[in-house]
């Protein structure tokens, strides 16, 4: 790599010039300077990956944790060692090692392929009565607050047995926790307590009288003590429908954006298995990344990485990686192989990735025979990312039809 390239210290996240768009910095990043030195949201100093060999590479390591606990981590936000991606001592066992391997044993038979197919009947029927509902209010309508927000926490609500009218408070206590920036550390604290107190209220009514969801289960055959209920239930229930919510939006603008795609998925329903997966690859506003700390000594490319360093793998840039995708700057419907990391690799991999899949094709289904005629009802450059969540997404996502 150019030398001045390795001094150089980029504010991180990269700013992007449009919606759609990567960073034009991500390809001369891959190209010159694919470890990088950046300073995160508060004033520390990271090093980002940018290529998918590195990115996977580090991912798939299970010496490397996301836990940013040890004295020398970095942190990511100023509110708090670690900020959002930090965990209580009472939980983060959970988290690493055998305990996180138990962990997802137990929780991951909720998320199954098999599991999902069960419930895409059920998933398919909300969708479709959503879609009434944004239609029958009229047009022009938001997407994302008709469809694309109370889909997944219908789902993930359901599923862990929380009352779906309490998804207003989700809402607010998601964004909060998985924001870097536009609240303060007392905001957090208070939102992180609020859901704290909730769900602590929730798990002591359901061990008086348990239900068919996997909260109860988890209640009565784990033997976790109540701050690791809590904190799996809160984090279910954050990424079960915080990631989910805007990558339905933004997969909708990508395909509406081109007439071109829509009109091809139309023609053809047998592309949106490929499509989903490729707008998953192809999203350019995909957040913040993934955390690691690098706890051994390892060589990445050519570029050793000290122990006690921290990384941020760059998930959408890796994503956009020419050695790996041809025509990676393209979208390309029916894209196979598409070896994308979207939902990451290794023992951290995202648990509700078939979750995440079920319901962005059906709702493409849906869409796709319910609305043939759907059009954004703005022109891409006014739609408006959500600034500083770690978790990429757009404001709202104005169609008519």
């Amino acid at each position: 790599m150019a030398s001045d390239d390795a001094q150089q210290v980029l504010r991180y996240p990269i700013p992007a010039s449009a919606v759609l768009a990567p960073p034009a910095e991500w390809a001369r990043l891959r190209q010159r300077c694919p470890v990088a030195r950046v300073a995160l949201p508060s004033g520390d100093e990271a090093l980002l990956l940018t290529r998918h060999a590195d990115v996977k590479q580090i991912l798939a390591d299970p010496r490397f944790g996301r836990l940013l606990t040890a004295p020398d981590a970095a942190r990511i936000s100023p509110s708090e060692p670690g900020g959002v991606f930090d965990s209580p001592r009472e939980t983060s066992e959970l988290q690493t090692g055998g305990g996180h391997q138990r962990w997802r044993r137990t929780v991951g038979q909720w998320f199954t392929a098999k599991r999902m197919a069960a419930l895409r009947p059920g998933i398919e029927a909300t969708a479709e009565r959503l879609v009434e509902d944004m239609v029958e209010r009229g047009q022009p309508a938001d997407l994302k607050a008709s469809l694309a927000f109370p889909l997944p926490v219908w789902v993930i609500c359901d599923l862990l047995g929380v009352p779906v009218a309490d998804r207003d408070s989700f809402g607010y206590w998601s964004d909060t926790m998985l924001n870097l920036t536009r609240y303060t550390p007392g905001e957090v604290a208070a939102a992180q307590a609020e859901f704290a107190e909730y769900l602590t209220a929730l798990i002591t009514a359901k061990r008086a009288e348990p239900g068919e969801d996997l909260l109860s289960e988890l209640i009565s055959g784990t033997g976790w003590s109540e701050r690791q209920l809590v904190a799996t239930a809160q984090g279910l229930l954050v990424a079960g429908h915080e990631t989910t919510t805007n990558m339905i939006g933004k997969m909708m603008v990508m395909l509406l954006a081109d007439r071109r795609r829509w009109e091809r998925l139309l023609a053809d329903r047998s592309l949106v298995r490929t499509a989903v997966e490729e707008a998953l690859r192809f999203d350019a506003n995909a957040g913040f990344g993934i955390p690691r700390y690098i706890g051994a000594e390892v060589e990445v490319g050519d570029t050793v990485l000290h122990r006690g360093t921290t990384v941020v793998c760059n998930l959408a840039a890796a994503n956009r990686d020419e050695n790996v995708f041809d025509g990676a700057a393209e979208m390309n419907l029916d894209r196979t192989p598409n070896p994308h990391l979207a939902f990451g690799v290794g023992a951290h991999a995202c648990l509700g990735q078939a979750l995440a899949r079920t319901e962005l094709r059906t709702v493409l289904d849906v869409l796709l025979r319910t609305l043939p005629s759907l059009e954004l009802a703005a022109g891409v450059d006014e739609l408006r990312r959500i600034e500083g969540l770690v978790v990429g997404g757009l404001r709202e996502v104005p169609v008519r039809w």
